[in-house]
């Protein structure tokens, strides 16, 4: 996409972010967020960074973490039989929900761009569901079965990092839908 082509993405999702905030009935919106992690004993760091931008949230985001422990990585285990068990978990784990898959080759988009399908997200009523894999990633079918895969950097990010950057973004995006201004604009 050129220049051109990009900043008009951006004012468009700009004026329905806007359009949003100024609705008199925004304040009766809701959204259920399930972060669906495998991985377990993070650092503290991870806990702490979690927690204060979880505690930010405004009361419409009822949000879930649910921490899966991952399959168990010994002798004998391929990566694909690894990566198949835990399929199982992260489907019982997001059953009924929109499922937004994190992979650093999926889809990438602006903070305004992310908070526009956030605001589409909520709007289709079920709760959405992100799910982030374990040392080995993602199974390809737990990404074929998304119904998104997202790039929160083009980068591999640690697990604990990437826990903590989607909690800030979906912080982020939660605070353009309210109203406030982002610090770039």
């Amino acid at each position: 996409m050129d220049a051109a082509g990009a900043a008009a993405t951006v004012q468009g999702c700009r004026a329905r972010l806007t359009s949003w905030a100024d609705d008199k009935s925004a304040a009766r919106w809701s959204m259920k967020l399930r972060i669906v992690a495998l991985g377990h004993r993070m650092p503290a760091w991870v806990g702490a960074g979690f927690d204060d931008y979880a505690r930010r949230l405004p009361r419409e985001f009822a949000l879930e973490l649910i921490e899966l422990k991952p399959a168990p990585r010994g002798r004998g285990g391929s990566a694909t039989r690894i990566l198949a068990v835990e399929k199982e978990r992260i489907a019982t784990a997001t059953r009924g929900c929109v499922v937004i898959a994190l992979d650093e080759h999926g889809q990438s988009w602006t903070t305004p761009e992310f908070a526009a399908r956030v605001r589409a997200w909520s709007r289709d009523g079920r709760p959405v569901a992100f799910v982030l894999g374990s040392a080995d990633g993602l199974a390809a079918a737990v990404k074929h079965d998304a119904d998104v895969i997202m790039a929160l950097s083009a980068l591999t990010l640690p697990h604990g990092l990437a826990r903590v950057v989607l909690i800030e973004q979906i912080y982020r995006a939660a605070s353009l839908l309210e109203g406030h201004p982002y610090h770039r604009e």
